[in-house]
């Protein structure tokens, strides 16, 4: 199997209420590109939080007493802490509504904001959706204006399922769709991708039960895939190079209905908090 990882450039800052999909339509037509049936289509977090509007401008946000408690111990903004303490309210339970799929993941939220861990100015917290990263995905980084921070997607499994739906529509083409941030990782220097929004992908391929080529039988192995589609598309995407979309085209996959939820520990399987 052959991969080919192309960059998808020419995509403008993207605003609240943007159709992402005609500006990405645009960017593929003008370098002579289309999708195609089987492609993998990643993108970056951060545009689909844009266009879904789910900025907060800090000079709107009123720290309450953790959030100053938290700032004065960091040095960090207590506007931004705020926002994260915010995203870190933990999930009671999902409702689920498959007749829509974009109220699937409302949620009821207890008021208990789930930070796991911090030291000086570093926030690690588990997000409304069960992933435990930097800042619950809070970021200033390429916010596209200033004083601005961009939160995650509600649902960025719905977010990829309705990016997919489109794309069959409007580019007639079947394609998967991986939306990505960047996590750190533990125990590991450095930051990659990963995949936090799944659709028409699987999100694992399972090896176990099968048998290595002596014979020995797989018990635990699990590969990330989307994972592993979301690093590789980093390469070509960067993070000031103003390409928030690449293709991955060659791979061979199964039509799966997984979401990124089947990368989310539960507690009583974690080893480490």
């Amino acid at each position: 199997m052959t991969l080919s990882i192309i960059p998808v450039h020419g995509i403008p800052e993207v605003r609240p209420r943007d159709d992402l999909v005609g500006l990405l339509l645009i960017a593929l037509g003008s370098a002579g590109d289309k999708l195609v049936d089987g492609d993998v289509l990643v993108v970056a977090q951060k545009v689909v939080s844009k266009s879904e509007g789910r900025l907060v401008r800090l000079g709107d946000v009123v720290p309450g007493k953790r959030a100053l408690e938290m700032a004065e111990e960091s040095g960090k903004d207590a506007r931004q802490l705020e926002v994260v303490l915010g995203e870190s309210k933990q999930i009671v339970r999902w409702i689920d509504a498959t007749h829509a799929r974009e109220e699937r993941a409302k949620a009821i939220i207890q008021e208990t904001a789930r930070v796991v861990a911090r030291r000086g100015e570093i926030v690690i917290a588990q997000t409304r959706h069960g992933f435990v990263c930097a800042n619950a995905g809070v970021d200033r980084s390429n916010a596209g204006a200033p004083d601005t921070v961009v939160l995650l997607p509600l649902d960025p499994d719905a977010s990829a399922a309705r990016l997919r739906d489109e794309l069959a529509k409007r580019a007639h083409a079947t394609v998967a769709v991986v939306i990505t941030d960047t996590f750190g990782r533990a125990w590991r220097e450095g930051h990659t991708n990963v995949a936090i929004g799944i659709a028409g992908l699987p999100a694992l391929k399972r090896y176990i039960g099968q048998r290595d080529p002596e014979g020995y039988e797989l018990r635990v192995t699990e590969i990330a895939v989307a994972d592993e589609i979301a690093a590789a598309a980093e390469l070509v995407m960067g993070k000031l190079d103003r390409c928030p979309v690449a293709i991955v085209r060659g791979l061979t996959f199964e039509d799966s209905d997984e979401t990124a939820q089947e990368y989310v520990r539960p507690a009583e399987r974690d080893m480490f908090r």
